[in-house]
């Protein structure tokens, strides 16, 4: 017997059972729901090679946290950290772009961008060593957005770079506006899923769209999607830029391939998941009929 065909007969079990026999039901299925979560806390614990990125940064040494509290306190200190830097580079960007404009701000931002990046890369791999289920993607999209704030920092002052200067500054701004409205609206329904056994413990909160953020957070799609086309427009423009007689840079290039990249790659992700999410609903809605 397949799984779906095992799963489907539990209501026809229950439906012919007595009182007693249905409660036992009802416990069965509820052990059978809580095994798979068990499972994983027990993998959680195991000790595990580190990755190829973890052993070039820190070598054979074990990150698996031995505890629960340590794991727990770990996430929610990897949480603190995005919490502030986000409230930081918002301050930063709104100051270089309305405030400042000097290239050695400009270039002390960035550098705190490539900081960022690297610190949330690291932190991200020792999590998932412990147990935290972050997707491929949102992991990856850090590396190039390492990726792109080093190649910023290195941009000279000059006719390309002041051109493109407060476009980026105005796109890091919203960034970061999102991104503290994600970090808000997610951790509060993290909250919920966990306190319901919806969620696991080492769950975190993501700059993008998953599909447990389905129920209470679609109105942040909107706003995920306008970042998203942002990031094709900032492409498209140093694509141009890049076609300029006088355009020596090689960083205007190498920062529009970066920008086309997450743009594909953020906004293919979320429309997945937003598509699955549409094809289940229709599929429950049929299964009702």
């Amino acid at each position: 017997m397949t799984p779906s065909s095992s799963s489907s007969s539990w209501p026809r079990c229950r439906r012919s059972a007595g009182p007693e026999e249905a409660d036992n039901i009802d416990r069965i299925q509820a052990l059978i729901r809580e095994r798979p979560g068990v499972f994983f806390d027990m993998e959680a614990f195991l000790p595990k090679k580190n990755g190829l990125y973890l052993s070039l940064v820190l070598g054979n040494v074990n990150v698996t946290l031995l505890s629960k509290q340590s794991k727990f306190a770990y996430k929610g200190e990897y949480e603190k950290f995005k919490l502030c830097l986000t409230i930081l580079l918002l301050l930063f960007s709104f100051t270089c772009r309305f405030l400042v404009s000097n290239r050695a701000v400009d270039a002390l931002f960035n550098f705190l961008l490539v900081w960022y990046y690297c610190t949330l890369t690291i932190r991200e791999s020792i999590l998932i060593n412990n147990g935290s289920r972050i997707k491929g993607w949102w992991v990856f999209h850090h590396y190039v957005s390492t990726f792109l704030s080093g190649v910023m920092l290195t941009w000279p002052d000059g006719r390309l770079y002041q051109m493109f200067r407060n476009q980026f500054l105005a796109y890091s701004l919203y960034q970061s506006f999102v991104q503290f409205l994600q970090y808000y609206y997610q951790s509060s329904c993290l909250y919920r899923l966990r306190a319901l056994g919806e969620r696991h413990t080492m769950d975190l909160t993501v700059e993008g769209f998953q599909s447990w953020m389905w129920r209470g957070l679609t109105f942040l799609l909107p706003f995920l999607f306008f970042g998203h086309f942002w990031q094709l427009y900032n492409g498209l423009t140093l694509v141009r830029m890049a076609k300029l007689p006088d355009c020596k840079e090689w960083q205007v290039l190498m920062c529009s391939l970066a920008y086309l990249v997450l743009f594909t790659g953020n906004f293919c992700t979320t429309l997945a998941v937003v598509y699955q999410k549409i094809q289940n609903k229709k599929q429950s809605k049929d299964k009702q009929l």
